[in-house]
């Protein structure tokens, strides 16, 4: 089960082999962002993104963020490339018409709730949805490395728990470019959990720093305390979610960790069905690895939904920075 390698939390001698190509990936990056000129959209667009490799919790944030908007008036559409899906856009993701297969596990569960436009070419995307969405706001979903699209303001979310890792570029570490080279990028921070790592301390004074929690639903939370289960999931971070459900109080008998937006086949599904029935446990996963199950197969897994929080001092920072950029004059 490929998941994120250890050795991206510290410098080893392995990550050091990994250099080379580190350095080759930190070029092309730098060349792409200096190179192309970012063409405007008719609407705001907000871009929310990260500067790792892997889950920080942009996607609770984004649904989090399009509740906020709508709680002060505004109409927000999610723009996403629908990664790990098969189709290039731009659509509108219909939950109804479209698997994880087609639009991507993110986009999909995003859209049980939002308007979301599925789009590779974000200019594109954008377009899309001036023209076909009653939006008055664009929500771009991990695009802060997409010079195409000019955004108006960019928030990166850092894993608390895991903050910038090695501190190296990716493949020797879990950064897509250093902190140094994305700091131009970014307007404001998002910490999401605990700050193990000291992160908030090697950001720029100035940088407006928001705390977040991801927070279990309260009634799955009562419901499985106690009670003994297999757990599997294929995300950035799984043992964050292991984490959570050992803190609801469940009798966690096993924890399986994937690889992020892993493909279930039903062969992965029959041993953990069986493993979990040898172990008298029940299946439980996330909402994201739920939504990439066959149909079959749902009502035969538990899933724990979570949702994310600010600080209340700090909802009311986000949106008076955010309000700004959100006036349509002269667009």
């Amino acid at each position: 089960m490929n998941t994120a390698p250890k050795f991206w939390n510290k410098k080893t001698f392995l990550s050091s082999l990994l250099l080379p190509l580190s350095w080759l990936w930190r070029g092309l990056t730098a060349a792409r962002l200096a190179w192309i000129a970012p063409t405007k959209a008719s609407l705001p667009v907000i871009c929310v993104g990260n500067i790792s490799v892997g889950g920080t919790g942009k996607t609770p944030f984004t649904a989090h963020l399009c509740q906020h908007l709508r709680s002060e008036g505004y109409r927000p559409a999610i723009l996403t490339r629908g990664y790990g899906g098969s189709l290039k856009g731009p659509i509108i993701a219909d939950p109804a018409m479209h698997s994880a297969a087609d639009i991507g596990d993110e986009a999909l569960m995003l859209s049980h709730n939002e308007m979301v436009c599925i789009s590779r070419d974000r200019v594109a995307g954008a377009a899309f949805i001036a023209a076909n969405l009653p939006a008055d706001v664009i929500i771009m979903d991990d695009g802060m490395q997409n010079p195409w699209l000019g955004k108006d303001i960019t928030l990166a979310v850092f894993d608390g728990g895991v903050g910038l890792g090695n501190g190296r570029v990716f493949p020797s570490g879990p950064l897509r470019q250093t902190l140094a080279s994305a700091l131009p990028l970014f307007n404001m921070a998002v910490i999401n959990g605990e700050d193990k790592t000291g992160l908030r301390s090697v950001l720029p004074q100035q940088m407006i720093c928001l705390s977040a929690e991801l927070l279990p639903n309260p009634e799955t939370a009562k419901q499985i305390k106690e009670r003994a289960l297999l757990a599997f999931a294929g995300i950035g971070r799984p043992e964050r979610f292991f984490e959570t459900l050992q803190g609801c109080g469940a009798d966690l008998v096993k924890s399986l960790p994937f690889a992020d937006h892993h493909p279930y086949s039903e062969a992965d599904l029959t041993r953990l069905h069986l493993e979990a029935t040898q172990l008298g446990a029940e299946l439980i996963t996330t909402q994201k690895d739920w939504v990439r199950l066959p149909p079959e197969w749902r009502d035969r897994v538990l899933v724990l939904d979570v949702y994310l929080i600010l600080d209340k001092g700090d909802a009311h920072i986000l949106y008076q920075n955010l309000k700004p950029h959100l006036e349509k004059e002269g667009r």
